[in-house]
C-alpha cells in the first residue's frame, strides 16, 4: 500500500509541474486560435502522462532495457493521441469559428429585419395618409372642382405606383434572402441590357434634363439571369439619375477582364461621404448629405448586390471626384 502510495505521488508532482508550465503556455496563446488552444493542451495532457511513467520508472529502478520498452510504448500512444487530437482540433476549430459566424450573421439578419420593418412602416404611414385624406374629400364632396378633382385622381395613382413599386421590391428581397431566387442562366449581351434600361429610365432622367451616355463599343455578354440583370442595371441607373443634380450627366459603360466582366455606372452627385460608402447597399439606407433621406426608397442597391451575388459577381462604389461611380463585376459567358 505504502509503494503505491508513492508511485501516486511520484506520478501527481511530475504531472503537476508539467501542468504548471502548460497553464503558462496557454495564457501566452492568449488571442490565438482554437485549434492552437486544443494542441497546446493536447501536448500539455501527453507530456503530463510521459512525465509520471518516467518519473515512476526510475523511482522503481528499471532496467536499461525495461526502461526504454516503457519509453518507446507511451512515445507510440502519444504519437497516436497527438495525431487524433489534432484531426479533430481542425474539425472543433472550424465548428467553432461557423458557430460564431452563423450566430454574426444571424444577429445582422435580425438588426436589418426590425430596421426594414421599422422603416417600411415609416414610407408607407405617410403616403396611405395621404390618400386616405384625398379619397375621403372625393367621398364627401368636399372637393369638386374639375381640375382638383383630376389632380387628386392623378396624386393617388402616383401614391398607388409608389407603394406599387415599394411592395415588389420588398418582394424581390424577400427572394434574395430566402435564397428562394432562381435564375434561369442564359447568354446575355449587356448592349441590349443597358438599351433597354436607359429606354425605361429615359423620362425620369428628362424630368430632371440628365443626360445618359452609353459607350458605343466594348459591350461584352455574360452568362446570368435576363431579368435579374436588367433589374440591377435598371436599379443602378434610377439610383444615379435620382441622386444626380438637374442637367448632371450619368454614364454607362463595361468591358472585359481576365476572369470576367465588369459594368459601371458613373453619376455627378457630388459623391457620398466616406463613412458612408460601405452602407450604400445596405437595406433602407438612404444616406445624408448628396443622398439625403426621403429621395429613394432605400431597397434598390440593396437588391443590386443580392441579385450580382446571385449570379456570382459582386458590386462595389467609390468616389470619382464630381460623383460616384458603381462596378459590378460578373463572370463572363
Amino acid at each position: 500500500m505504502k509503494d503505491t502510495l508513492l508511485i501516486g505521488l511520484y506520478a501527481l508532482a511530475a504531472g503537476a509541474v508539467v501542468g504548471v508550465g502548460g497553464a503558462g503556455m496557454l495564457r501566452l496563446q492568449r488571442g490565438r486560435s482554437i485549434l492552437t488552444h486544443v494542441m497546446v493542451l493536447l501536448v500539455v495532457t501527453v507530456l503530463a502522462v510521459v512525465a509520471g511513467v518516467v518519473t515512476v520508472a526510475g523511482a522503481m529502478f528499471l532496467s536499461g532495457h525495461d526502461l526504454r520498452v516503457v519509453l518507446l510504448t507511451v512515445c507510440a500512444a502519444a504519437v497516436v493521441s497527438l495525431a487524433v487530437g489534432a484531426v479533430f482540433g481542425r474539425r472543433l476549430a472550424a465548428s467553432a469559428v461557423w458557430a460564431e459566424q452563423a450566430r454574426d450573421r444571424e444577429r445582422r439578419l435580425e438588426a436589418g429585419r426590425r430596421e426594414l420593418v421599422a422603416w417600411v412602416s415609416h414610407d408607407l404611414r405617410t403616403p396611405l395618409a395621404g390618400m386616405r385624406a384625398m379619397t375621403e374629400a372625393l367621398e364627401d364632396g368636399v372637393v369638386a372642382d374639375p381640375r382638383t378633382v383630376a389632380e387628386y385622381h392623378r396624386r393617388l395613382r402616383v401614391e398607388t405606383d409608389r407603394m406599387t413599386r415599394l411592395v415588389d421590391d420588398l418582394f424581390e428581397l424577400s427572394r434574395i434572402n430566402a435564397g428562394a431566387l432562381r435564375l434561369i442562366p442564359t447568354t446575355v449581351p449587356l448592349r441590349e441590357v443597358v438599351s433597354d434600361a436607359i429606354a425605361g429610365v429615359a423620362p425620369l432622367a428628362a424630368g430632371k434634363r440628365i443626360s445618359l451616355v452609353a459607350a458605343e463599343t466594348g459591350w461584352p455578354t455574360v452568362r446570368g439571369g435576363e431579368r435579374e440583370l436588367a433589374r440591377v442595371v435598371s436599379n443602378l441607373l434610377i439610383n444615379s439619375v435620382r441622386y444626380t443634380p438637374a442637367d448632371g450627366t450619368v454614364h454607362i459603360d463595361a468591358g472585359r477582364e481576365k476572369d470576367g466582366v465588369w459594368l459601371a455606372v458613373s453619376d455627378s452627385c457630388g459623391g457620398i461621404p466616406d463613412g458612408d460608402l460601405d452602407r450604400v447597399f445596405d437595406v433602407a439606407f438612404r444616406g445624408e448629405r448628396a443622398r439625403s433621406p426621403g429621395t429613394g426608397g432605400g431597397l434598390g442597391l440593396a437588391i443590386v448586390r443580392g441579385l450580382v451575388e446571385a449570379h456570382g459577381g459582386r458590386v462595389g462604389v467609390r468616389n470619382t471626384g464630381a460623383g460616384c461611380r458603381f462596378e459590378v463585376r460578373l463572370p463572363a459567358a
